[in-house]
């Protein structure tokens, strides 16, 4: 079902609710999902983080890996089930998003896709209450706003690797069973220029929260490994 986005309003969503559930149908066909700064150390621990670069767009974005090949989501199971320790945290919004105000950036905009089946008129978490916010829906947009917050501080990480040349392309080779694979547009830190920084860089980089996330990054390559595993468990 195609989404329908529209922002959030008392008067268009009064009536609305939102359904207990898992959203894991979401990830059902995506290879990769956005991740954010905050995310490293536990996504890493159970999956690939990497680099990409939307040709859309002038900055790299961090991002999970899911899957040896396009829309291949080998820890999705089942809507209800989920092959690791870790679920990306894009997926708990939904339905809902949060963007910036066209022209005002420091205002906040709360939208829902209004055909998404966490949608109900009859059970749920009411999101309005005679017009006003439940304590549900505050709750709900605070964590949004985090999000969106975690968002342009990851975006100000990847733009401080890109303007220290850190980042690389390079394609992973994977054996699996006597099969080769082959992901190719994967940007990761060169961890060979990482080491080669002055000190004054390093000190920068520990001063902003950097190396940490740089640190898991690298570490979490580890874990292309656990997706040959689950491949050949497929």
């Amino acid at each position: 079902m195609a989404s329908q986005i529209k922002a959030l309003s008392s008067v268009d969503h009064s009536n609305v609710k939102i359904k207990d559930g898992s959203n894991l149908d979401l990830t059902k066909n995506q290879q990769i999902l956005p991740l954010i700064i905050h995310e490293f150390a536990q996504a890493g621990a159970a999956m690939p983080v990497i680099f990409i670069k939307p040709t859309d767009k002038k900055v790299y974005e961090p991002a999970c890996l899911l899957g040896l090949k396009p829309e291949e989501n080998l820890f999705y199971k089942s809507e209800s089930e989920w092959l690791g320790d870790y679920v990306p945290a894009l997926i708990s919004h939904h339905p809902f998003a949060m963007v910036q105000t066209e022209g005002e950036e420091n205002r906040l905009q709360m939208l829902i896709d209004e055909n998404s089946d966490r949608i109900s008129k009859e059970g749920g978490e009411s999101l309005f209450v005679e017009g006003k916010e439940t304590e549900y829906l505050t709750k709900r947009k605070e964590t949004l706003a985090n999000y969106i917050n975690s968002v342009q501080i990851t975006r100000a990480f990847c733009t401080y690797l890109t303007e220290k040349d850190l980042l690389i392309e390079q394609t992973l080779t994977i054996d699996i069973a006597g099969e080769k694979v082959q992901l190719n547009g994967i940007h990761l830190v060169d961890e060979k220029k990482l080491n080669e920084m002055s000190d004054e860089d390093h000190l920068e980089m520990r001063k902003r929260g950097y190396l940490g996330p740089i640190y898991s990054h690298l570490g979490s390559l580890r874990q292309v490994n656990r997706l040959a595993k689950l491949r050949q468990e497929a």
